[in-house]
């Protein structure tokens, strides 16, 4: 998976596999790392997961805690994630395992998420938490249709340079 550029053939390849335990219909994922008991993650449909994000099944303290404590016999804790329908997992988030992301659900870059993200929400932080709903970002981005001419957007991940001036010059207005 780490040499397949597009993230959507990287999640058709991931599905042709059997790496996940399910995947649905439109599914991206940028991210190269294949997290281990991979089997414990359910990917519905129309899902985006950006780069550098990390999924967690387990976690590994029991190999301490059977050091300190060598009378007890600790086990390695493991869950399972669950991503429903139309969601975005922004760039270098943290999924912690026993989460489900609810349907319409937008995590924002950088989050760590510890617990259920409720439907129609938008979480953000360490540890995520509701900052917004996936509805009203809806609104905001309807207004934003028309930002640039049909000529100018960008096409297979590439811009013209008449694209970049424009974005500049908003960027340098509004500061």
């Amino acid at each position: 998976m780490a040499f397949i550029r597009s993230g959507f053939r990287r999640a058709e390849f991931a599905k042709r596999k059997g790496i996940y335990n399910a995947m649905g219909e439109n599914v991206m994922i940028q991210s190269r790392k294949i997290p281990l008991y991979s089997q414990l993650i359910r990917f519905h449909h129309n899902i985006m997961v950006a780069s550098n994000v990390t999924f967690l099944t387990h976690d590994v303290t029991h190999n301490i805690l059977n050091n300190a404590f060598p009378d007890n016999k600790f086990t390695e804790k493991i869950g399972c994630i669950e991503i429903m329908d139309n969601v975005f997992i922004g760039a270098n988030s943290t999924i912690l395992y026993n989460v489900r992301i609810g349907p319409k659900a937008i995590v924002a870059a950088g989050s760590v998420v510890t617990r259920d993200v409720p439907e129609n929400s938008i979480v953000g932080g360490n540890p995520a938490r509701v900052i917004g709903t996936f509805d009203d970002y809806v609104k905001k981005r309807l207004l934003d249709l028309d930002a640039y001419s049909e000529a100018l957007k960008p096409k297979d991940q590439r811009i013209k340079q008449e694209l970049v001036v424009l974005e500049w010059a908003k960027f340098q207005a509004k500061n």
